[in-house]
């Protein structure tokens, strides 16, 4: 049995991973501080993993958790969210560009011969190319997207030049169950299942016709466990979305018919799309859950939702006012 570690395997989408992972047969150890994710989230499998709670950035607290039996270390642990990033940079530079220096250390102090990393879309700010492929520019406007980017940098550097597999998915809009909505600055789904949990209308920014590539989360954990099991070795980059694109407002209107507005959040792209000729390619991985569907997933997991807790007006106009005082 194979060991796999999973970073970050708490969370919203290292817990599907990590179920995936158990289906499989590999033996995972996760390895979270809980600061954002869930015991909760992994109660399917934890009588079938081993749990370590950690901080990746904290070099003492996880070396006796890598050895040389370790095949692959998916990396997912890190903070998101743009606006937090902006008022505590420090945080985000520990975690996500530090955290990610000594998860690649240990991957080569132990010879641990692949690395999968979740980077983020934003590193291509606001996108020209649209579809945006691997090779369009990188703008890294904030500190969220700049440490993600920076975490990428060290990752496929150490597997250049140390012969590690060290692959990096640029993750585009990606949502589903567990999601969360406890953050005045979470996830467009989340927020407005929270809200329809409360039967309150839900909050659409602008004029709510900018468009997003929506990536259900069982697609994206497929294509990192098709980058698990290739056995070749790849040092390279890969885009991970639907590969289409739709507004938001589209979508409020297939939850609710109660919709407010509120003012567009500068700064904020009019379009993500990815280009994901690449990784279909490369991988051979396709999508399969489309908007529709997922929608109708989402619907079936509101008890999940129900637990979280619930956007307030309050706290969106606080969102609000926050995106304007930084991205203007």
């Amino acid at each position: 049995m194979k060991s796999i570690i999973v970073t970050g395997g708490a969370g919203f989408i290292g817990s599907h991973l990590v179920e995936e992972l158990v289906k499989k047969n590999f033996k995972v150890i996760v390895i979270d501080d809980l600061s954002t994710g869930k015991i909760d989230n992994l109660k399917k499998v934890k009588t079938k993993i081993i749990f370590k709670k950690a901080d990746i950035s904290n070099y003492g607290k996880i070396k006796n958790f890598f050895n040389k039996k370790i095949h692959c270390v998916f990396h997912l642990a890190g903070r998101a969210e743009i606006v937090p990033s902006i008022n505590n940079p420090q945080e985000y530079f520990k975690c996500n560009i530090l955290g990610s220096f000594n998860i690649s250390e240990l991957c080569r102090i132990n010879e641990i011969k692949k690395i999968i990393y979740t980077a983020s879309s934003t590193c291509y700010g606001l996108a020209k190319k649209i579809p945006t492929d691997e090779i369009a520019k990188i703008d890294t406007r904030y500190p969220y997207a700049l440490t993600k980017k920076v975490g990428e940098d060290i990752i496929m550097h150490y597997g250049k030049l140390y012969k590690i597999s060290t692959i990096s998915l640029r993750l585009f809009n990606v949502y589903g169950p567990r999601s969360r909505t406890t953050s005045s600055y979470g996830a467009m789904f989340g927020v407005f299942l929270a809200q329809k949990l409360k039967n309150k209308p839900l909050t659409i920014v602008g004029n709510g016709y900018q468009k997003r590539d929506f990536t259900f989360v069982t697609d994206v954990v497929q294509a990192m466990m098709k980058a698990l099991l290739t056995r070749k070795y790849i040092n390279d980059i890969f885009n991970v979305g639907s590969g289409k694109t739709v507004s938001v407002i589209s979508i409020a209107k297939k939850l609710s018919e109660k919709l407010v507005f509120i003012p567009k959040r500068p700064g904020e792209p009019d379009v993500t799309f990815a280009s994901i000729k690449k990784i279909k390619k490369v991988f051979k991985w396709t999508p399969k859950i489309d908007i529709n569907l997922g929608i109708k997933i989402l619907l079936k997991n509101l008890s999940y939702w129900n637990k979280s807790k619930i956007w307030t007006p309050e706290k969106i106009k606080i969102a609000t006012k926050d995106w304007f005082k930084y991205l203007k």
